[in-house]
């Protein structure tokens, strides 16, 4: 019995240092997307001011983007204070979760290129919206296959815990998909609906 909760753990630890790594990448390339104006678009110093202050996109792109990968991340690590075992299915979902994870860059760059553009706001609002309802939909799964019926739980987990942590995480999905529809009809008003999913899962279980 012994024997075998060191493997869980082992496995466990493995898996939740690649998740980090991916996470660390997926954060990493964020930033790159954030384009250096070339000298050619800028005019001595004011020139050079305006065209980083023309940046704005890209900034609320890596802002919003950043902040809820590493909310994801936070929440990531406290499932695994309850979770001590993996078994094949828990990683390939797993591997599905962090894929979702590493594409997010490419909708955050769409994002920041079109949101200044009337013709594409909606269409790239939506697209960003609709990579995080993927992504919700994917940890939920990752969630609910290791809990249910106690499957890849610790002995000790707290129940109570578990029950509060799976009714915030259907929250997710269902908020994120709102974000999608709103933004047909309103783009802003979509991203405000990260803004506030950001905030309420900072908040402590």
């Amino acid at each position: 019995m012994v024997e075998s909760i060191r493997r869980g753990v082992s496995e466990t630890a493995r898996l939740e240092a690649f998740s980090d790594g991916v996470f660390a990448i997926a954060i990493t390339l964020l930033v790159l997307e954030i384009r250096v104006p070339p000298p050619e678009v800028t005019h001595e110093g004011a020139g050079l001011f305006r065209a980083l202050l023309g940046l704005w996109p890209s900034y609320l792109g890596y802002l919003i983007s950043f902040i809820t990968i590493g909310v994801m991340w936070a929440n990531h690590h406290s499932m695994f204070e309850l979770i001590c075992r993996t078994d094949r299915y828990f990683l390939l979902l797993s591997v599905l979760f962090l894929m979702c994870i590493a594409f997010l860059p490419f909708p955050t760059a769409v994002l920041a290129e079109y949101l200044p553009q009337p013709a594409g706001r909606r269409v790239a609002v939506a697209g960003y919206s609709a990579t995080f309802v993927i992504i919700a939909l994917a940890y939920n799964a990752l969630w609910w296959y290791a809990v249910r019926g106690g499957r890849l739980l610790a002995p000790t987990a707290d129940m109570s815990s578990v029950r509060t942590i799976s009714r915030r995480y259907l929250i997710g999905p269902t908020a994120y998909f709102l974000s999608f529809l709103l933004a047909f009809v309103n783009p802003w008003a979509s991203l405000a609906v990260h803004g506030v999913l950001i905030v309420f899962y900072l908040l402590p279980v």
